[in-house]
């Protein structure tokens, strides 16, 4: 199981998002401390300005952003909708 430690904001931010999606987020950042590659996390490697950063899916329209900063630790950094979370 993997330690996750939350960007400056990242609770802030999720608390302005729509309850369902808060409770999804809840959820997902549980399996993501389990299993980051968890299937249903749908996590991806990304790539240009924001290469070594992970997302993950929240329903069709959230994303989480995160790294790993050692085998046991995850930095969580944003969450937001997916049309504006790679901006």
């Amino acid at each position: 199981m993997s330690k996750i430690v939350y960007e400056q904001g990242f609770l802030k931010t999720v608390a302005g998002l729509p309850k369902a999606v808060q409770v999804r987020t809840a959820l997902s950042l549980e399996w993501l401390s389990v299993d980051a590659f968890d299937s249903r996390l749908h996590t991806k490697p990304l790539k240009g300005e924001l290469a070594g950063l992970y997302s993950l899916r929240i329903g069709r329209e959230y994303r989480i952003l995160f790294q790993f900063i050692d085998k046991d630790t995850i930095q969580v950094f944003d969450v937001g909708h997916r049309r504006e979370i790679y901006r």
